[in-house]
């Protein structure tokens, strides 16, 4: 049987909608996949409008999500959707996820996975009685150094891992005349973004990522988080001092008000042998230290990298790749996954290296704990994945 390319319906996403146009470009930068159908918004004549506009055909652009997942699953195999990618706000992340994965489709969903931890411990139930693949894009486990960062720290050349510093800090948000803007508008609402805006839309990436190259997990958190701008309901900002199951202590900085700061996402990670670090201002470079050799710059495509690095750089040196090729990588783990699954093979996330619904669920529970634990008197309070 000749090889086809991966289905892929999209839910959000529509016109004037800033995510849904990058993950359309990073999944079709390997050719693997076409986008086959949608429902790009909550108003339906938007929604079929915005599918006219990514040239689907008429009968393909759904004025809903549940009308989508019906009319897909009574088409020929051959035709139908394989799986969805939800870029909606984060309020309609469960539901549209629940419903499409009890249709019989994976699902690929923009972060955080859910509106709040309750329903991320619930999406788990329904994964696993579903059946289906659920992924989650942390955008950033994507780049090729940062995967080579996870086999540097994995492989003991840091020696036992002391002290991580995770800094995700923006400035778009510093003046509240921006909130009534189409990106800001939600992200400010708590009936759309949930407990946080801050922390649930960066802070939980930097969380993540410090977890992913560390491999170690938060175990405790002492956190602080603020709202700057006057009669913002949300917080804008924040530290939060972190303990790990190995032993290491961390810090992490999340803001959104960091006047003239783009999207500057940095790692560094400390042994007692050395240390490592990354920008995502810089992503083709990471940096090798220690106290008895020279300082050691580790370019992209330059020399030997680990198998999972290897596989995520896609040309050669000195050709920059970046946050968009990252997000590809995300999709082509996730592509192989689906071929896997549909051969019978094994198709576990950590096989494919796909952030998955135990991502989801940490994710959530960093943001609720990160906003509760802030309000409280107590220093420390121990990480807990079950709903407060």
């Amino acid at each position: 049987m000749a090889k086809s390319k991966i289905r892929m319906g999209m839910v959000g996403g529509g016109q004037g909608a800033f995510i849904g146009a990058v993950h359309r470009i990073a999944a079709n930068i390997d050719g693997e996949i076409e986008l086959v159908c949608g429902a790009f918004s909550s108003n339906g004549e938007r929604s079929v409008a915005s599918g006219a506009d990514l040239y689907l055909p008429a009968n393909r652009c759904y004025a809903t999500y549940t009308e989508m997942f019906a009319a897909e699953a009574k088409l020929p195999a051959e035709q139908r959707m394989q799986f969805v990618a939800i870029v909606t706000p984060n309020h309609l992340h469960f539901a549209v996820a629940k419903a499409a994965l009890e249709a019989g489709f994976h699902v690929l969903s923009d972060k955080p996975a859910t509106f709040n931890l309750q329903q991320a411990v619930d999406l788990a139930e329904v994964v696993k009685t579903s059946g289906q693949l659920y992924g989650l894009t942390h955008t950033y486990n994507g780049y090729p150094l940062v995967k080579q960062a996870q086999h540097i720290v994995a492989s003991g050349q840091l020696g036992k891992i002391t002290k991580v510093i995770v800094e995700y800090t923006q400035g778009w948000l510093a003046d509240k005349a921006g909130d009534s803007g189409k990106q800001a508008a939600w992200r400010v609402d708590p009936k759309q973004a949930g407990i946080s805006c801050c922390m649930g839309d960066i802070g939980v990436h930097a969380a993540n990522l410090a977890e992913y190259v560390t491999g170690a997990k938060i175990s405790a958190m002492c956190s602080d988080l603020n709202s700057v701008v006057d009669g913002r309901l949300l917080d804008d900002d924040g530290t939060v001092l972190l303990r790990f199951d190995n032993g290491a202590r961390g810090v992490l900085l999340s803001s959104q008000v960091q006047v003239g700061d783009e999207n500057n996402l940095r790692l560094r990670i400390f042994g007692d042998k050395g240390s490592i670090e990354w920008s995502q201002l810089e992503p083709n470079s990471l940096w090798l230290k220690s106290n008895t050799a020279p300082t050691q710059l580790i370019r992209t495509g330059v020399g030997e990298f680990c198998p999972a690095a290897q596989a995520a750089i896609r040309t050669p040196a000195g050709h920059p790749e970046g946050y968009l090729e990252a997000f590809a990588n995300i999709y082509g783990n996730f592509v192989k996954q689906i071929r896997a699954f549909e051969a019978g093979e094994e198709h576990s996330n950590a096989t494919f290296d796909v952030p998955g619904i135990d991502e989801a669920i940490r994710g959530m529970a960093f943001i609720e704990n990160s906003v509760i634990f802030s309000q409280s008197e107590t220093k420390w309070h121990d990480f807990v994945i079950s709903p407060l």
